[in-house]
């Protein structure tokens, strides 16, 4: 029996899904931040004057940093002119709204991560820098891919800045290299091993510009690493539903020796934090502490963005059945000398986005009609 052609929005999982699954993985680890206080009590640690940190501390105690804030402030600003520069152009096929509420949440992770309670607190708590790292790397940047930028930007560039400029850059040996798959996933668990476990991590606590590096490389490690994985924008290279979930299990199990790792350091890693003297906490509870944060916050996230990931693989299969019904059914009818209703067989009628319907055209997984420039190529 054929499977019926169905609208590809009643499968394909929109944005929204993406945006759903870093929601629930930095709810993950807020939680994971919110029951500190709590273990650190129960290990009968004595009192201090500094008190751990409580849920007004969650939201209160901001800082403001140019060098945060300006970035910030302008990527917003950048993205929401870039939509309604194409919604105009194009009102026919906007922008979806979750791409722009998606890319603002993403936004507002790096905001919280970098200039509230976080950032103060990861100062005196190794457990707390660590929440500030998984929120970098597995709810903020999947955010800001999830939202398909580079879409928007070809979308809304000129003809000329599309080949001189995007479709150079996008095509260049560097982007090719850094987005390959194998290359992305050895640089996002390198990263954390290497910056954990080096004398590097010590070195970013006692210089400020080498933290603020520190933070940019996770935050670029996260990009390039979920942009092929999301597979919500065009890239170099075309990634199958099962290599990505092969990926986020390797990320996964990474993640998870890194904390075992850390929960079973017989000693302080750190001297930084050693010198800290709180109280309520030991160095090495914090430390311990830190480790489970990574190993339980890390899995959580990638375990859902793995169910997103297969969601998406379903839906994508739904519609490649789809397409093959409409095809067979055209070809029966041309076999059967009937006349072909258009609105039968065309996909973009049926709700069926075609994909890469011109070779060398830009693939990605934009709605039909919203008017994607060819160009990029996205076969390995």
């Amino acid at each position: 029996m054929r499977t019926p052609a169905v609208p590809a929005h009643a499968h394909r999982p929109d944005i929204h899904a993406a945006a759903l699954a870093g929601l629930a993985a930095s709810l993950a680890v807020l939680a994971a931040w919110l029951l500190a206080p709590a273990a650190a009590l129960a290990s009968g640690a004595a009192t201090s004057p500094t008190p751990p940190p409580s849920l007004l501390d969650l939201v209160t105690g901001w800082s403001f940093d140019l060098t945060v804030q300006v970035p910030v402030i302008a990527s917003a600003l950048a993205f929401v002119w870039a939509v309604r520069r194409v919604n105009a152009r194009h009102p026919a096929s906007p922008v979806p709204a979750a791409r722009t509420i998606t890319f603002l949440a993403g936004l507002a992770v790096v905001e919280y991560a970098l200039q509230g309670p976080p950032d103060a607190w990861s100062e005196v708590l190794f457990s707390v820098h660590m929440i500030q790292h998984l929120l970098l790397m597995i709810v903020a940047a999947p955010l800001l891919v999830a939202s398909a930028p580079v879409t928007l930007a070809l979308r809304v560039a000129s003809p000329r800045a599309r080949t001189q400029w995007i479709l150079p850059i996008l095509h260049s040996r560097l982007v090719r290299m850094l987005t390959n798959p194998l290359i992305a996933s050895a640089l996002f668990a390198g990263i954390l091993w290497v910056t954990h476990f080096t004398v590097i991590y010590e070195l970013t606590l006692q210089d400020g510009l080498l933290h603020d590096a520190e933070h940019l490389a996770f935050l670029a490690a996260g990009l390039l690493f979920w942009w092929p994985m999301l597979g919500r924008d065009p890239s170099p290279w075309r990634v199958s539903h099962p290599v990505r979930l092969v990926a986020m299990l390797f990320e996964m199990s990474q993640g998870a020796f890194l904390g075992i790792a850390i929960m079973n350091a017989g000693a302080p890693l750190y001297a930084y934090y050693a010198n800290i003297h709180l109280g309520w906490i030991s160095t090495m509870a914090d430390q311990q502490l830190a480790g489970a944060i990574m190993w339980g916050g890390g899995g959580v996230g990638f375990l859902i963005a793995g169910l997103v990931v297969f969601y998406d693989w379903m839906g994508a299969e739904e519609q490649a059945a789809a397409r093959i019904d409409a095809r067979l059914d055209r070809e029966a009818r041309e076999r059967l000398g009937g006349a072909i209703d258009p609105a039968a067989t065309d996909p973009v009628a049926n709700g069926q986005a075609a994909i890469d319907p011109v070779p060398g055209a830009v693939t990605g997984p934009g709605k039909p009609g919203e008017g994607e420039p060819a160009g990029l190529r996205t076969g390995g």
